[in-house]
């Protein structure tokens, strides 16, 4: 892993495993994901995309059906 202490990277991950029905592996990735990142921004979607230039719609639109949805299966609340 070239940056094992990314934060960004097990949010990715967890958002996949969960798209794929992973459900035990995208809990332990998006909890590395909060304890990495120092501050709150993996603790809910509303958190999250605080902090996110999303830039255009079609782009915003991705994120909710990928990451996002990956990411609310995982464990992570809106609020």
């Amino acid at each position: 892993m070239a940056d094992p202490e990314n934060p960004r990277r097990y949010a990715l991950l967890a958002s996949a495993y969960a798209l794929r029905g992973q459900t035990n592996h995208a809990a332990a990735e998006l909890a590395e994901a909060r304890r990495l990142s120092g501050d709150n921004r993996y603790s809910s979607i509303a958190s999250l995309k605080v902090g996110l230039q999303l830039g255009v719609p079609k782009v915003r639109a991705l994120f909710e059906t990928t990451l996002f949805a990956g990411l609310r299966k995982a464990g992570m609340p809106e609020e």
